[in-house]
């Protein structure tokens, strides 16, 4: 679902990955975006980026799980995972 609602929001859809990041407490959903669709799924002041942790949290309460995001560069995260 988010990975739905996420391409809809970019102009390069095909680019756009969700990672499931499981932790001690909480699942982490990772978002990988190209640099230049990080504006959109942010937003202005953050506004779109809390409504996608709003949908997130409605479907954590569902499921009565800790459920996080976080919003990535595609590139930023590929040059990190090389180090």
């Amino acid at each position: 679902m988010l990975l739905t609602v996420v391409r809809s929001l970019v102009d390069r859809p095909d680019d756009v990955k969700v990672e499931c990041l499981p932790g001690e407490s909480a699942l982490t959903f990772r978002v990988l975006a190209h640099p230049a669709d990080m504006g959109k799924l942010i937003g202005v002041n953050g506004r779109t980026a809390r409504a996608l942790r709003i949908i997130l949290g409605a479907n954590a309460a569902r499921l009565k799980r800790n459920l996080s995001l976080d919003i990535v560069q595609a590139e930023a995260h590929a040059a990190t995972a090389v180090q």
